[in-house]
């Protein structure tokens, strides 16, 4: 892992279609990241579109979704990311293409809240995963304030997926 000092942290965060948590992740990170964290998605099976429920609840949620597409790993070849986190089973178990072999990687396995009929379970699902994600942030955060090392902030990305 590079230093992070003067560039924030780059982060990839990949999921199989990067229509939802992925990109939930990349909006979460990005907007709220202080400067500090440096954020993208993509899909190891883009489907090309955003969910229109991901969309939906980004925009309630207080997050400008400009910006935000589905796009491929490939596509963001020139992004060189400090770390590469999964937010799908799915995602973690894909291979990375070569530009991110040595790219160190964190699993994050959160729900999809697409798959479900019930809207009531989708909001719900929806609300877990975006306050899983922006309590994720605000930890990195204050880890990042600290001035911590490269190898100390990807521990905390580590330790972070076993919070909730």
């Amino acid at each position: 892992m590079t230093s992070t000092a003067g560039t924030g942290l780059k982060l990839i965060f990949l999921c199989t279609h990067n229509a939802c948590r992925s990109i939930v992740s990349e909006a979460i990170f990005r907007q709220r990241g202080d400067g500090l964290v440096l954020a993208a998605s993509a899909g190891s099976l883009p489907s090309g579109v955003v969910h229109p429920l991901t969309l939906r609840h980004l925009v309630s949620r207080g997050y400008d979704p400009a910006g935000l597409f589905s796009k491929s790993m490939d596509e963001l070849s020139e992004f060189t990311p400090d770390a590469v986190i999964t937010v799908c089973d799915g995602a973690a178990e894909a291979a990375c293409p070569v530009w991110l072999d040595t790219t160190p990687r964190v699993h994050w396995p959160l729900p999809d809240p697409t798959r479900l009929a019930d809207p009531a379970l989708i909001d719900a699902e929806f609300a877990a995963v975006f306050n899983t994600l922006e309590s994720r942030l605000q930890r990195l955060l204050a880890h990042l304030h600290h001035g911590r090392g490269a190898d100390e902030v990807l521990d905390c990305l580590h330790l972070l997926n076993s919070e909730t």
